[in-house]
Formats: C-alpha cells, sequence, structure tokens
C-alpha cells in the first residue's frame, strides 16, 4: 500500500507552514481540498509523499473525530500529531522537543471504580504507544534540523487533558499520576483513535511553556516559533519511515 500520510495540528498555526508548501497530486491542477465534519483537509503532496493536512480544532473530541475521518474517509496509512506543549520533563526548556513514546489521558479518572489513574475502562490499552519506526525516523530527522540548533528531542510520554495547564500545583498531580514528558490537549485521542483503527502514530510536539505560571505574552511569543519548528520537523522526517 502506499504511504498517505495524515497530519493534524489542532490551530491553524500549527498547519499553516505545512499547508503553505503543498503541491497538487499527479494529475491535478492545484490541492486537493474537503470540508467535511467542520474541518477542512488538504491533500496533496509535500516533497514527493501523499498527505493529508488539517486543522482539528483543540480537545481531545475535535482530535479523536478528525483522526477517525482521517482513517475512514481519507485511508491513510500513517498519522502525525504535530504542534505545542507544555513541558514537564526535568530538563526540558522551551523550544525543546518530545517525539511519543506512548500517550494517556491525565484527566481520566476512574479510581471510584477500582482502575488506575489515567486507565480508561474496560481497555486493554489505556497508554496508547507510538510507532517505533516514526519515532525514530523523529530521533533521525532533529539531528538535521537547522532550526532546532541549540535545543534538544526526548523521546518521551505525552498526557493530553481538556485543560491548558498554567499552574504549579496541578502540575505537579499531573507528574505524580503519570510522569509525562509534556502535557498538551489532543495528543491522546489521536493516539486513541489510531490505536482502534490499527493505525501506526506517532505525536511531535515543541515546548511553549513549561506548564505552569509563565506569564501569557512569553506563551503567545513562543506558540508561533514552537510550531513552526514542530512542523519543520515533520517536513523532514516524512521520508524517513
Amino acid at each position: 500500500m502506499q504511504k498517505k500520510v495524515g497530519i493534524i495540528g489542532a490551530m491553524d498555526v500549527e498547519v499553516k507552514t505545512l499547508k503553505s508548501v503543498l503541491l497538487p497530486l499527479p494529475d491535478e491542477s492545484s490541492v486537493r481540498t474537503t470540508v467535511a465534519g467542520g474541518c477542512e483537509f488538504y491533500e496533496g503532496l509535500l516533497d514527493g509523499v501523499a498527505v493529508v493536512v488539517v486543522k482539528s480544532g483543540v480537545g481531545k473530541v475535535n482530535a479523536a473525530l478528525c483522526a477517525q475521518r482521517l482513517a475512514i474517509q481519507f485511508g491513510v496509512t500513517h498519522v502525525i500529531n504535530t504542534g505545542i506543549a507544555g513541558a514537564m520533563a526535568s530538563g526540558l526548556k522551551v523550544l525543546d522537543f518530545v517525539a511519543s513514546t506512548d500517550a494517556l489521558y491525565h484527566d481520566m479518572d476512574a479510581t471510584g471504580f477500582g482502575y488506575k489513574a489515567c486507565e480508561v475502562p474496560q481497555m486493554e490499552c489505556s497508554d496508547f504507544p507510538a510507532d517505533k519506526k516514526m519515532l525514530d525516523a523523529a530521533t533521525i530527522a532533529f539531528a538535521s534540523l537547522k532550526e532546532a540548533k541549540g535545543h534538544e528531542l526526548i523521546a518521551g510520554r505525552i498526557a493530553t487533558g481538556d485543560q491548558f495547564i498554567s499552574d504549579k500545583e496541578i502540575k505537579k498531580h499531573i507528574r505524580e499520576i503519570c510522569n509525562p514528558a509534556c502535557v498538551e490537549m489532543e495528543g491522546a485521542a489521536i493516539a486513541h483513535a489510531c490505536y482502534l483503527n490499527g493505525i501506526p502514530f506517532v505525536i511531535i510536539r515543541c515546548m511553549s511553556d513549561m506548564a505552569d505560571d509563565m506569564q501569557e505574552n512569553a506563551y503567545n511569543f513562543n506558540e508561533g516559533t514552537a510550531a513552526e519548528l514542530s512542523a519543520a520537523l515533520v517536513r523532514n522526517m516524512i521520508p524517513l519511515f
């Protein structure tokens, strides 16, 4: 089967760079655009590889619905979630990267029914594993990413919840229950959908903030730079898996 990569970002800033460099598919005069499920899907070639780029919208439900549509309607063979996140791992700095080893929900709490924190009831898996080949591709691509010179990429767990983390006590709690490398608002939902559909995936996140009490203007300044760096890494890694 020919590779066809779905690339999901939650916000415009996370996908605009990739959309801007898409070329039409063979025998087509322009990039194909499809509006479905409240999202605009852009099909084209990214450095010769067939891709579908889409903005899902923020949050777990938007992300999961978007990933499911990529699977069913567009028949993607792989999924990459690109974007920004809040740093959690010790030593991780703003504009450093995390490539997912796995992803889970930090706000899933069925402990009252005897489940562990972050465990999805009645599922065999709650920490959805990323694809090893895609993770390796991200690591290799990062080594040659000139834009990220002076920054670091680590492979680690990504924790997802429907909240922007800006409080040190909440950050401490999340670290205690699942010890992620970073936190964000879509990745585990995308991973969940990919897991159920048997689609290899990886989440690539560039740190825009420290997930605690950074001033708002600092976050806004880093958001655009972090999103562009994440998109650049995605572009470099796609030919490698």
